[in-house]
Formats: structure tokens, sequence, C-alpha cells
């Protein structure tokens, strides 16, 4: 059978570039480590462009704004690009989705995870044009672990920036926290009710928990440090917070509802009602499959619209 057809060229090509180091840094034994980022987007025919440079005026790309993803794990240190499938409808949407990894809780302790994080978006700055990202727009969103993280770094506190790529900024415009324990102390405290209740619960000490491992140190002061790493304890440091979006599935036994309820609660008291959005997923566990139902991708696409601009589909 043959056939002639004419597909046109509504939609741009979707490209995959992964293995790009934006940081060196040592991990807890010293050793050298090198930390990784990847980038998705509707770059253009990218392959075509270096064979043949016939790229037509409809195939090429502006600069696209930037949404960084973080998986979780527990901060004990997964594959970045884990989820890039439920992802893609953002890189289809015109977003530039750059996943990147950051040291687990094995090889860096609390605030290494947020130095990491707010390194790469200095080194996605840097390198806007080589990329085409719109560095003027920055959003992240993470899962669980990296819920936590893209919260705390949607902060834009002081303090916690490296001397790599100096001189670029490492504030972003908006966030999406999913399910992340943003306040490890509570965590904790969630973490010593369990053990105290079921002698066969999975963890016997704080420091073998995610939370305690990813604070580390003296098993003494673990309670007392996590407030460190806890936003609800660090609102009073936050100058121009990003505006932010919490998705929780009211059924998480992980990580409880109660914790982003009570962030969601402390920002309205703060003032900042009008930029915070709390989206409770009736029946969702942790990171269940209600969270990737095209419902929530539409609240999710709307919010990065809202705070990132229309993506360059």
């Amino acid at each position: 059978m043959r056939y002639y057809i004419n597909p046109e060229r509504r939609k741009k090509t979707v490209n995959f570039t992964d293995h790009i180091v934006y940081s060196r840094v040592k991990d807890l034994e010293g050793n050298a480590l090198n930390l990784e980022l990847s980038i998705m987007s509707m770059s253009g025919n990218s392959e075509l462009k270096a064979a043949a440079a016939d790229a037509k005026e409809t195939d090429k790309v502006s600069a696209q704004p930037v949404i960084v993803w973080l998986s979780g794990g527990g901060y004990r240190g997964v594959d970045k690009n884990q989820m890039i499938g439920e992802l893609e409808h953002l890189a289809e949407a015109g977003y530039a989705v750059v996943m990147v990894y950051y040291r687990s809780s094995a090889q860096g302790h609390w605030p290494d995870q947020l130095v990491d994080v707010k390194t790469a978006i200095r080194f996605l700055r840097a390198h806007a044009a080589q990329y085409l990202l719109d560095a003027d727009h920055i959003g992240i969103m993470g899962r669980s672990a990296g819920g936590h993280i893209s919260a705390m770094a949607g902060m834009n506190l002081e303090g916690y920036d490296s001397a790599e790529w100096a001189g670029y900024s490492s504030k972003v415009q908006a966030v999406v926290d999913m399910f992340g324990p943003v306040n490890t102390y509570a965590l904790l405290e969630h973490e010593k009710e369990n053990m105290a209740q079921d002698p066969d619960y999975r963890w016997k000490t704080l420091e073998e928990t995610h939370g305690g491992a990813l604070i580390g140190g003296d098993p003494e002061t673990i309670m007392e440090r996590a407030r460190a790493s806890s936003a609800i304890y660090l609102m009073d440091q936050m100058k121009e917070p990003a505006p932010l979006l919490i998705l929780h599935g009211d059924g998480d036994w992980l990580v409880p509802p109660q914790i982003s309820e009570e962030y969601y609660n402390a920002l309205v008291a703060a003032g900042y009602e009008d930029q915070t959005e709390l989206y409770l997923l009736k029946g969702a566990g942790h990171g269940t499959p209600e969270f990737f139902q095209p419902q929530v991708r539409e609240i999710t696409r709307n919010f990065f619209a809202r705070y990132l601009g229309e993506g360059q589909a």
C-alpha cells in the first residue's frame, strides 16, 4: 500500500540532552563528584539542522521558560530521569524541562542538597543562550524529597550559594511541591511516633530514617538541627518567596498531609495567600497515580503559565 500524506509541522520535535555537568563537589568522604543535569525541550530538529541545515522558520524556537525537576527517593539518590515520561507534557507545552541530580544523603548532608540545586539554577542562567533558555523565567518542581528541596529553593533564601557560576541569580519564579516533607522536624516526630507504636517498624533509630540520614551528624541533636531544613521555621528569612503550588494526597502515610497543610496555613498567615495554592488529592497516597492524571497536569501547567508565561510551543 502506498500513501501520500501531509502531516505539516504543527508540533516541534522534543529533544533530550543528558550528562551535562553543572557542578563539581566533594562527597562526605572527600571524593570528587560531578553533578549532572539533563534537558528535555522542543528545541527544533537538531539532528536535521546539524546534518543538512534545513530548518524552516516554523522549526525555529525562541528561548523557553524553564522548569527544573527534582526526583524524590527519600534523599537516598535516584535516577534524575526516573519520571521523564510524566514530564513530557511540560516539554510539549513549550517549557524546557531540566532534570537535576543533587547529592544523596550518603554523599552530603543538609544543606548540601539545596546548595546543589541553587548551583544548577545559576548554571542554567549562565548557559541560557547555549540551551535556548529564558533566564528570567525559571520554575522548579519536585516530588517527595524533591518537593521539599523545591519548596526550600522557592523561599529564595540567601546564604546557600556556592562559588560556582557566581554572578548569576539562583532565584526561582514559581514552585510546585508534590507531597514534599517541607517540615523535617515534623517528619522526624512522625517517625518517632511510628517507632514507639510499632516494634516491627522499618526504622529503629532516628538516624536511620530518611530525614535523619539527610541531617546526619550527632544523633542526639538531629531533632534540634532538623529545624534548619524545615521551611516553616525559616519564613522570617524570606524576602521574595516564589509563588507556590502544593499537591498532597489525603491518604499519604509516609509524609502526612498535615505537614503541607501547616505550611500553607503559615504562608497564608504571613500574607502570601494570593500566591499560594494547596490541592489535597482524594484517596492519593505517596506519589500514587492520582498525581499524574490529566486534571492534575492541567493544574500544574496553568500554574506555571501564570507565573512563567506560556511555553514556547
